[in-house]
C-alpha cells in the first residue's frame, strides 16, 4: 500500500465510525448523528465574509482535529473543501486523507498544515505529500539526518510556532534566534513558509490585554525570524483562533485557524458579547450537529417506583418512560444526570436517574400519548424547542468543547440539508 493509502486506511478509519449502508431510521442505527450541510456551508461564508472585510483578503482554514470537532472527518471533509483556503488537522494520519480524498475526485490541492507533533518517518510522508507541519522545538534539527536520507524531491513545508504565553509548544523569545538556527542551515531540508502562535486567553474575558501583550510578542518574534531565515516569500502568519477571528482585527493576518465556530458554536459567552461590541452586528452561527435516538422501550411506572441504578429517583406519580439506547459510552455525559433534558414530540423531557453506559431514560408522560416507539433529539432542535451543545455541557459541568468531541466514532454521522 502507498504512502497516502496508509494514512488513508488509519484516518478514514476513525472517520467513518459507524459505518456505510444504512440510513438514521434503520434499526441497526437506534442513535445517530446528523450533521446539516447548509449550516455548515453558512458558517463557512460568514467567516469568509469576515476575513474578506479588510483591505487584504486572508486565507480562512477550517480545523478539523478531533474528528472534524466530533462532527466526522469522513463527513466535514467534503462539506468544506471546496469552501476554504486551508486545512488544519493534529493528527499527521488525518491530513493524508486530504490528499486522498483530492486524488479519488480530481480536485486541486488545498494547503494542508499538521499542527501537532510529527516523527521524522511521517514527515518523510508528509513531505513528499505536500503538506506542511509546525516546527516547535529544536528536536527537528535531530531529524535532518534520516530526511536528507530520504532524497526528498521537495523541502518539508515548515511553519514556526512561537510560544507567545500559552506556555504549551513552541519557541520562546529568549530562544530565538539560539535554537531556530538549524533552519537556516538546511535549506535542502526544511522550507520555512509560515509562523504561528495560539492565545492562551481570549475566550473567558472581554479585556484583552494579555492577548494584546502576546500579539506584540508574535511580532517581535517575526522580525527575528524574518532577518534569520530570509524566506523567498512573506511567511504566512497565522495566531486566531474562531475568538480571536471575530474580537480581535489585529490578529488577523495572513490565516485564521476557525475550529468550534465553524460548526455554528460560539467559543463562549464572553466571545459573543465581545464580538457585538467589536463588530455591531452580530454574526449568525448555525449549529451544525443533531443528535437523535430511537427508543428501545416505552412503558408506564407506577407511582412510587424507582428509576435507574443507585434509586437516584422516584416517580411521585405513575410516570411513562422511554429507555433510550445511548448512554456515557456513545459520549452522553454522566455528570448530565438528573439535570438534563431530551426533546420528543418537540417538548422536553426529564433525563430520569443515572446515564448509564448504554442507556438513558427519560420522562415522556406528557410528550406521547402511547407506549410506542419515540425519537428523542438529544441535541438539536425539535418544533420550537432545541437542546444546545452549550446547554448539556453546562448541566454536565464540563465545556462544549468537550462534549462534542468526545461523541463516540462509532455512532452513524449522516449529512443532511
Amino acid at each position: 500500500m502507498d504512502e497516502v493509502g496508509v494514512g488513508l486506511g488509519v484516518g478514514l478509519g476513525v472517520g467513518l465510525g459507524g459505518g456505510l449502508g444504512a440510513g438514521p431510521g434503520d434499526a441497526v442505527y437506534s442513535s445517530w448523528l446528523e450533521v446539516s450541510a447548509s449550516h455548515l456551508r453558512h458558517n463557512v461564508a460568514a467567516f469568509r465574509a469576515l476575513e474578506s472585510s479588510g483591505p487584504t483578503p486572508r486565507a480562512l482554514g477550517a480545523v478539523l482535529k478531533g474528528n472534524a470537532y466530533g462532527h466526522g472527518l469522513a463527513q466535514v471533509l467534503p462539506l468544506v473543501h471546496a469552501g476554504v483556503d486551508v486545512l488544519y488537522f493534529i493528527a499527521p494520519q488525518d491530513a493524508l486523507t486530504v490528499r486522498a480524498h483530492e486524488a479519488a475526485h480530481g480536485l486541486p490541492a488545498r494547503q494542508v498544515v499538521v499542527l501537532g507533533a510529527v516523527a521524522p518517518e511521517e514527515a518523510v510522508v508528509l513531505a513528499r505529500q505536500g503538506i506542511d507541519v509546525v516546527v516547535a522545538d529544536r528536536s527537528w534539527a535531530d531529524a535532518v539526518p534520516s530526511l536528507r536520507a530520504a532524497k526528498l524531491t521537495r523541502p518539508l513545508r515548515v511553519h514556526v510556532h512561537i510560544d507567545t504565553g500559552l506556555g504549551r509548544e513552541g519557541f520562546t523569545l529568549d530562544q530565538l534566534p539560539r535554537e531556530t538556527a538549524f533552519l537556516a542551515d538546511a535549506p535542502d531540508v526544511f522550507e520555512p513558509v509560515g509562523v504561528l502562535s495560539h492565545f492562551a486567553n481570549t475566550e473567558d474575558v472581554t479585556e484583552q490585554g494579555y492577548a494584546l501583550a502576546q500579539l506584540d510578542a508574535f511580532e517581535t518574534a517575526l522580525g527575528h525570524l524574518a532577518a534569520q531565515l530570509k524566506p523567498a516569500k512573506p511567511l504566512q502568519r497565522h495566531i486566531a483562533a474562531s475568538a480571536a477571528a471575530l474580537v480581535l482585527p489585529r490578529a488577523r493576518y495572513e490565516a485564521a485557524r476557525v475550529g468550534i465556530s465553524l460548526y455554528g458554536l460560539w467559543p463562549s459567552p464572553e466571545t459573543r458579547l465581545s464580538a457585538r461590541l467589536v463588530l455591531g452586528e452580530l454574526p449568525v452561527l448555525k449549529p451544525v450537529l443533531s443528535w437523535r435516538c430511537k427508543s428501545q422501550v416505552v412503558k408506564w411506572l407506577p407511582a412510587g417506583a424507582y428509576v435507574g441504578y443507585g434509586c437516584t429517583y422516584r416517580c411521585p406519580e405513575p410516570t411513562r418512560i422511554a429507555v433510550l439506547p445511548v448512554g456515557y459510552y456513545d459520549g452522553y455525559p454522566r455528570l448530565a444526570s438528573g439535570k438534563a433534558h431530551v426533546l420528543v414530540n418537540g417538548r422536553r423531557c426529564a433525563v430520569l436517574g443515572r446515564v448509564m453506559m448504554n442507556h438513558l431514560m427519560v420522562d415522556v408522560t406528557r410528550a406521547t400519548s402511547d407506549e410506542r416507539p419515540v425519537t428523542a433529539t438529544l441535541l438539536g432542535r425539535d418544533g420550537e424547542e432545541s437542546v444546545s451543545a452549550e446547554s448539556l455541557a453546562g448541566w454536565a459541568q464540563t465545556i462544549h468543547y468537550e462534549l462534542v468531541t468526545r461523541l463516540g466514532a462509532h455512532l452513524r454521522r449522516v449529512v443532511v440539508e
